[in-house]
């Protein structure tokens, strides 16, 4: 079987670089060159995204490496296995649908928090591998600390969001976090220090609406709790 898919991924490689050649050379020699940097970047990218959609970091990157279109560093070449490939796909489909769902997505939130703070560490030391211990170490901790920034945020939001009955601001959320996702992986690869600064704006931004909604869902539970207590009439 896994000949098999190996054998499928190699034909859509062809595919894909008879239909899109210029492209994905050039994301290939964006990867294929990182200085320190570029490589810092990339760890720090795959940490914050991980804590919004860890597996549609893994499956993307991992697919990417498989068809040539990313180089990846050592560290990260097992994510291109057609074993990980098949599973990350299988999660992301799931994931695709249950973030979507009002009260499905907080709860799916939950079940995959204690995931992603420490797989996003994991990539973002996979970036250096076994061979700079140091910078592993450093990468590990950085992608630790930005994947549960953005898993608060994104934890946050949704609490937030779900106080509204209506199901479409959850979709709308959960394609800008995809959007998010992607676009951070390509900037880290291509503009490292622009990235650098982009990362560092929405850090502060989500830590100021994460304690902005902190407030609002604290206020919304000191009503509701009043509500149902009976010490507050319905108007």
């Amino acid at each position: 079987m896994e000949s098999t898919f190996q054998a499928v991924l190699q034909q859509l490689a062809v595919w894909w670089q008879a239909a899109f050649g210029t492209v994905a050379g050039t994301v290939g020699s964006a990867t294929a060159h990182l200085d320190m940097t570029s490589l810092l970047a990339l760890a720090a990218a795959l940490g914050w995204a991980s804590g919004l959609h860890l597996y549609l970091v893994v499956f993307v990157v991992g697919l990417s490496g498989a068809l040539g279109l990313w180089a990846l560093p050592g560290g990260l070449e097992v994510l291109q296995h057609p074993a990980v490939l098949v599973v990350s796909g299988a999660l992301l489909f799931v994931e695709f649908f249950a973030d979507k769902i009002p009260g499905l997505d907080s709860l799916w939130d939950l079940l995959n928090s204690v995931l992603r703070v420490p797989a996003g560490a994991a990539l973002a030391a996979g970036v250096f591998g076994a061979d700079s211990g140091t910078m592993a170490l450093v990468a590990a901790l950085l992608g630790g600390t930005l994947a549960a920034s953005s898993q608060v945020a994104k934890t946050t939001t949704r609490a937030a969001i779900n106080t509204s009955p209506e199901p479409f601001s959850n979709v709308m959320a959960s394609l800008v976090e995809d959007g998010l996702v992607l676009g951070a992986l390509w900037l880290s690869t291509h503009h490292p220090l622009i990235f650098a600064a982009v990362l560092t704006v929405v850090v502060i931004l989500a830590a100021w609406l994460t304690w902005v909604l902190l407030s609002f869902l604290r206020a919304a539970w000191a009503r509701l709790s009043r509500l149902f207590s009976g010490s507050e009439k319905v108007a």
